[in-house]
């Protein structure tokens, strides 16, 4: 038995070891299958991630003596917790993930209130905690929520800060980073915007981490590669969904979906066209000298192939004018005329036609390098309705919170239905019954016109209307 022998697990950069067992002993350890026999040092090794399994096992298994070196997660104790009063669905929500042993995904649609429900775990398991964000603006609005909500300063890991406290909040990034050195400090983490966890090396921020109890939360969690499917492992079984038809008119306000088709100038449609010629040429000579060829090849080539980057500008020069397209312009002005009373959101298809739209309009944008105080200062002049405008590239897609709005507009974007739900999103929080609408302008007989038609296969998009401004 393994109580003859003088056994330890401790957590060693991002994996948990197990000495004092040799190569021959694999049947006397916890989960044996889970365990590697590592040569280099002559110890029993495995993925922190396996910590929940491993210590279940010590603690099944008679006879055992295995000195668990694993430091506890530390109790939190909140100063002031100053939370909502769950809805019955964020209730369900919070109810599934303890009836779930504290680990699995909660998804649920944009502006539904997912944060409400993770701050609820935390004040409630009131232990250690990470909160792992997709970028640093999202990092620091949690931050201000856990603040407000449970009166509890949090530590910061990112944007060149580490100040690491029992709770935290951090970035993927940051947190793949460093979760070999701080794997073992936290007792539940929290992934928002879980769909960004499964990539090769984000995906460390979970498998590198012993934390027992973890909570994933995003309103989609489907990726365009399929990992997903990864997330069961890295966070937890699905243990509450909710889609937006399920809350429209009830936790979501109403809303319609409206499609506005625009045409190229005939000046536009003869580069767009002129560029689609050259890409097409260069993609069919290049095929016939190498089977299934594909725009990865291009872009892999374009930088010691001259063809090759001709035919990748021209790519990006017919998107330009897909994105950029005079007639949006003019169909936006209308829309702003209809809703001249209410706040609206654009969401463009590059951070140029951001900004043509902003010089066109007078009105504030919101891009990827836009300063933190800058974003700040929009958000709260949206929020006032100092500004009755505002535009934005990808930065309000996901996580941020956007003041009240009943308006959006696409003017471009990618043919994910995860965008298109987040850009829906945005405008769903209910107010009364006050109802929302998005516009979706699109260029006819274009690729864009594709893309839309992607977009449309989400059920957020059924019922679309057709209508030229």
């Amino acid at each position: 038995m393994m109580g003859e022998v003088d056994a330890s697990l401790q957590f060693d950069r991002g994996t948990l070891l197990l000495r004092g067992l040799g190569a021959g002993q694999r049947r006397r350890l916890p989960s044996s299958r889970i365990w590697t026999w590592d040569d280099r040092v002559g110890i029993w090794r495995t993925e922190a991630i396996n910590y929940a399994a491993v210590r279940s096992g010590l603690q099944g298994t008679s006879g055992q003596e295995v000195r668990n070196e694993v430091p506890r997660p530390r109790r939190v104790i909140w100063r002031e917790v100053c939370l909502p009063e769950l809805r019955a669905d964020q209730r369900e929500a919070l109810g599934a993930w303890f009836g779930a042993g504290s680990r699995g995904q909660v998804i649920m649609p944009t502006g539904t209130g997912k944060t409400e429900v993770a701050l609820a775990a935390m004040e409630r398991t009131a232990t250690s905690t990470l909160v792992v964000a997709p970028v640093r603006d999202l990092m620091y609005q949690w931050h201000r929520r856990i603040l407000r909500g449970l009166g509890y300063d949090a530590g910061i890991l990112g944007d060149s800060r580490r100040n690491l406290k029992p709770v935290t909040v951090t970035t993927y990034e940051s947190a793949y980073i460093h979760m070999s050195e701080i794997g073992d400090r936290f007792g539940l983490i929290v992934f928002d915007e879980e769909h960004h966890l499964p990539g090769t090396c984000r995906r460390e921020a979970a498998t590198l981490c012993t934390a027992e109890k973890r909570l994933g939360l995003t309103a989609t969690p489907e990726r365009s590669d399929g990992r997903e499917v990864d997330l069961e492992r890295l966070v937890g079984p699905v243990v509450y969904r909710q889609e937006i038809p399920e809350a429209r008119g009830r936790t979501l306000a109403d809303f319609s979906v409206v499609r506005v088709p625009v045409a190229l100038t005939a000046e536009e449609q003869q580069r767009y066209d002129r560029a689609g010629l050259t890409v097409r040429a260069y993609m069919a000579e290049r095929r016939k000298q190498k089977a299934g060829y594909g725009w990865r090849d291009l872009c892999a080539e374009s930088g010691r192939d001259p063809e090759a980057r001709k035919a990748q500008k021209a790519y990006y020069l017919r998107k330009s004018v897909e994105d950029r397209a005079e007639e949006k312009l003019r169909v936006l002005e209308d829309i702003f005329r209809l809703h001249s009373r209410e706040k609206t959101i654009v969401f463009a298809g590059s951070n140029r036609m951001a900004m043509d739209v902003s010089l066109r309009f007078l009105v504030p944008t919101l891009l990827s390098h836009s300063r933190k105080k800058e974003r700040l200062a929009v958000l709260e002049g949206f929020a006032a309705s100092r500004f009755p405008v505002v535009v934005a590239n990808r930065v309000l897609d996901e996580g941020v919170d956007v003041p009240e709005a009943k308006v959006a507009v696409v003017i471009g974007g990618q043919a994910s239905t995860r965008q298109a739900k987040q850009r829906l999103g945005r405008v769903l929080r209910k107010s009364g019954r006050s109802r929302a609408v998005l516009y979706e302008v699109v260029c006819e007989d274009t690729r864009e016109e594709q893309r839309s038609r992607q977009r449309r296969r989400s059920d957020a998009y059924q019922r679309t209307r057709h209508r030229r401004l």
